[in-house]
Parts: C-alpha cells; structure tokens; sequence
C-alpha cells in the first residue's frame, strides 16, 4: 500500500541550531527494500491515525547510530502495529549531529524530539489526541535520544518561549543506546553527538543512567542479551536507575535476537509489541 500519511515540518519558521551548508539529505533504498535515510535537514513527523483513535499520542525515534535513521522497520511499519492499538503514531524525522549543518550537533536531535512533543501538545485537538497522553519511543540510538529527552526535560534544550511541558508522559525504549561511559558505550553514537574526544562532563550529561530522577516517566524497555551492539546492561542501567527512583518500570530481556531486530524477534515466538500493548493497556493509555 502507499503511503498516504501527512508528513508535517517539525518547524514553522527558521530551524534552531542550524546553519548554511551544502549538506543535502541522503536517501538510501537497500536491497531488502528497507529504507535508510541520513543527512536531515528538514526534520518532519509522519502521522498514522487509527480506525479508533483512543486518545493516546506514541512519537517514535528510529535508531541508526545517530548517523542514518532506519526509518521502516523502526518507524513506519511500528506506527502501523501501534494503530492496531488505537494509538495515534508519529514518526520522526530528526536531525542527526552534524557539524556542517548545525551550530551545536549535540543538541539538534533533542530540539527536534522536545519540538515534536510540543507540536504534538499543541495540536492535540486536531490530532484527536489527549495532551497529557504523549508518549515517546525510540530504538538504538533512537532510544538514547527518547531517554535524553524522557531526563532532559526541566530545562529544554535552546532559546524558547514556549511553555508547552516536553517531559513525555511514557517512555518506550528498544535495545536503547543509554550509557556513554567507556564501559557501555556504543561508540559510534557517542562520537557522533558528543564527537571523538567528549569531555568527562558531556560523557556524564549524555549518560542517561545518571540523569533520571523521581520525575522521570513510567519506562517500558527491551533488550536481548546477546546484543553485540548496544550492550544489555545500557537498559538494565536504565531499569536500576528507575527501581533507585521509584520510577515505575517493566523491562522484557530475551536471551538471543541480536540488534535491530525492529518488531520482530526472530528468536521467539513471544512478540514485544504484545508485551507492550499489556503495558499500555495496565498503565491506562488505551482506554
């Protein structure tokens, strides 16, 4: 089926942060079909609205390194699952670090997340959706940058007047890229948000591990175990750091399924996005 879904400019005006620049967006269409998009420029929200809409908004952050987005099997196809539901999905299109575009790569992406929950708020009504039920999703790398902004949220980031809460309501995180110390880093993500030599600072601003606290939202996460990638203990960090902050949480590890498996662990015959629709449906946001 083609795809007919709205495809909304995450900026009205100007886009914060960046710069002139010959940098264009790439789109690179693989041989499995699957689509890779890097290079962005435009950051845009996708919108997959249900048969029945139940009031409830998922933004989802598809991964790839903070150097492309996998923006398919970690975007598109999940909006579709997340119909079923009855949730309103967005696909986001964010950014990428990158020093020829942006004035500051490391704070582009969470702009365009914080500015996706705002417009999101914003036009709820138009959206059929209920503003204090926004949720944030993201995979990989994608799944550090909804746990930055699921931690990042007292002080957004940039210069704005706008006072539209960016703290998501939920947060769903899949083998999440959450921890940039030495020991559980994916190190392409790191260097590609905080560059090759970051500050001990930044190392610990953008460990997201360390930056919950009581406020941050209810967290659902996945994770296998033999993940070659983004090692388990990022989401088993995140998982203690929620339990330390009494910060409600349900987290399903699977001894196999490698990284990126999208919606589909190949290895089971449990499916998380079953997993997740119980979540929801206990958490009250599909009702």
């Amino acid at each position: 089926m083609a795809q007919t879904q709205p495809v909304i400019p995450l900026y009205s005006g100007p886009i914060p942060a960046s710069k002139a620049s010959k940098v264009q967006e790439v789109v690179d269409k693989q041989a499995n079909g699957s689509i890779r998009i890097a290079q962005v420029i435009q950051p845009t929200l996708t919108v997959y609205k249900p048969a029945k809409a139940n009031g409830t908004a998922i933004i989802i952050c598809p991964g790839g390194g903070y150097a492309r987005l996998a923006i398919d099997h970690e975007g598109y196809d999940v909006a579709k699952r997340l119909n079923e539901m009855g949730v309103t999905a967005f696909v986001l299109k964010y950014r990428l670090p990158n020093d020829q575009s942006q004035v500051d790569k490391s704070i582009a992406p969470l702009l365009d997340a914080q500015q996706a929950i705002r417009m999101v708020r914003q036009r709820a009504t138009e959206f059929g959706i209920n503003a204090a039920r926004v949720g944030l999703m993201g995979f990989s790398a994608g799944g550090h940058l909804a746990s930055t902004a699921g931690t990042h949220f007292a002080k957004p980031a940039g210069a704005t007047n706008d006072n539209t809460s960016v703290r998501p309501d939920f947060l769903m995180l899949l083998y999440p890229v959450i921890s940039f110390s030495d020991t559980l880093m994916h190190a392409g993500s790191r260097a590609n948000l905080i560059g090759e030599k970051p500050s001990a600072g930044q190392i610990r601003l953008y460990s997201n591990e360390l930056q919950v606290s009581a406020q941050t939202p209810p967290t659902f996460l996945v994770h296998a175990a033999d993940d070659q990638t983004v090692k388990v203990q990022n989401s088993l960090a995140f998982y203690e750091a929620c339990l330390h902050h009494q910060v409600p949480a349900e987290m399903h590890l699977y001894p196999q399924g490698g990284h990126g498996f999208g919606m589909l662990n190949k290895t089971t015959k449990d499916n998380w996005t079953d997993r997740l629709q119980n979540w929801l449906d206990a958490g009250g946001w599909l009702r």
